[in-house]
């Protein structure tokens, strides 16, 4: 047994939609959750900066001895995570990407758009996934505003509506940000009754293989957040334990 913490962390709320997957598959393990309000959002960022704020973020989980570390962020992953391994090659960290395997693998016919940050769209880390796995029927749109609107829970049906109006029969859409699922009733309203893919339970699966392989299974649930603003500690809460 295990009882060190798992270690997750984010710009602000959008990690906890993956946070989610993972407790329901993993009700019993003590979570870290560290949302980085202070430096909201990470999508306008350089990759210097970026770099210096994710490694201080570690600096922070590591004295909490984690058995491993979530980086619950498709900006901050396709950007730095790379070196970020490099610096600290004693930590298992795993990283969180747009899924457009997912659609190379089973959607290759459907019309499907990846929506993400400006900081995602841009990185190498996403355009070499891709060059990899180029689908003919994927087009990519980016929201540099929207994971800010929804971080500062304001409305985001006017924005998403502007991005996407024009998107005719939209079949897929891949949630390139760990903020975006909160929306995802906003962009049906918007596109209709589209499929919606996202990283969450395929890092939840991912997490569960690691524990299994380590003998690193907890026997409790705890959930600790470390947020200096209590609204958004609370929404965290309610994310997760919103029953969908």
């Amino acid at each position: 047994m295990n009882k060190s913490p798992i270690a997750f962390f984010d710009s602000g709320i959008g990690g906890s939609t993956i946070l989610k997957e993972v407790t329901k598959l993993l009700p019993k393990e003590h979570y870290i959750y560290y949302a980085d309000s202070k430096n909201n959002p990470y999508g306008n960022k350089s990759k210097e900066e970026l770099f210096n704020i994710v490694d201080n973020i570690v600096k922070d989980l590591i004295k909490y001895n984690p058995k491993l570390i979530v980086c619950a962020c498709n900006t901050a992953t396709t950007m730095v995570l790379k070196d970020i391994r490099e610096k600290y090659k004693d930590i298992i960290f795993i990283g969180t990407e747009p899924a457009v395997k997912v659609i190379y693998d089973n959607y290759q016919n459907k019309k499907s758009i990846i929506l993400t940050t400006k900081g995602t769209g841009d990185s190498k880390r996403f355009n070499e996934l891709i060059k990899k796995y180029k689908s003919k029927n994927s087009k990519l749109v980016e929201a540099p505003l929207l994971a800010e609107l929804i971080e500062q829970n304001k409305d985001t049906y006017q924005y998403l509506n502007k991005l996407l109006k024009d998107e005719k029969n939209i079949e897929l859409v891949v949630l390139g940000c760990t903020h975006f699922p909160l929306v995802k009733d906003h962009i049906k309203k918007i596109l209709g009754n589209v499929i919606f893919i996202d990283g969450g339970k395929g890092i939840a699966n991912r997490i569960k293989y690691i524990l299994e392989q380590n003998e690193g299974f907890n026997n409790k649930y705890k959930l600790d957040i470390i947020t200096d603003n209590k609204d958004k500690e609370n929404r965290i809460i309610n994310i997760i334990n919103k029953k969908s």
